[in-house]
């Protein structure tokens, strides 16, 4: 197994749409002045937050249940920023569109700006030959409320190579979470 450069991760996205849109770059500033940073780094890729947002909530006193969740935890959002109440949650996606090859395994990390703030973004693995969108979380383990910014840099993907293909993968069992767009809230 190895993990796969910028080199690599730019060809794949460039010659197989491994990430749509792809920014081969690491972008630092856009329109609206400085951002968390995005795009091809060294060997990974940092993806941006989508502007739609999943706030949850206890207003209605519903029981998370990932075998029968209820939609209305969530208050729905949209903008350049959200706001995450202290020692709560969020939901978004990212703005790339992933598809992963048969022989990768693609991990996520948090960026650092954001950990260093007490939000940790959580994503599972994407799993060989799955694609879509990613949904991402952003815990807010703090007793302040804390500020994701749309359009910018909240997470990085780590592509993980095997020698040789996998015997099943996420598409051969078609998977719950195969193709999802926008934020999607758990299947059972």
């Amino acid at each position: 197994m190895t993990i796969k450069s910028d080199r690599w991760i730019e060809r794949m996205a460039k010659e197989h749409g491994l990430i749509e849109p792809f920014e081969s770059q690491q972008v630092r500033e856009t329109t609206g002045g400085k951002a968390i940073s995005f795009g091809l780094s060294s060997y990974g890729y940092d993806v941006r937050c989508a502007p739609d947002f999943k706030v949850f909530t206890n207003i209605h006193t519903a029981m998370v249940d990932p075998k029968a969740f209820d939609e209305r935890s969530f208050v729905d959002m949209s903008g350049d920023i959200c706001v995450i109440p202290p020692n709560s949650f969020a939901l978004a996606h990212t703005i790339e569109y992933f598809r992963i090859p048969r022989n990768v395994l693609t991990i996520c990390l948090g960026k650092s700006t954001y950990a260093r703030c007490g939000i940790i973004v959580n994503v599972t693995p994407l799993e060989p030959e799955w694609e879509g969108h990613v949904t991402l979380e952003f815990s807010n383990t703090t007793p302040l409320p804390a500020k994701i910014y749309a359009n910018e840099g909240v997470a990085q993907m780590i592509f993980i190579e095997s020698d040789e293909d996998c015997k099943v993968s996420y598409g051969d069992r078609q998977g719950k979470y195969q193709g999802q767009t926008g934020v999607t809230l758990p299947r059972s």
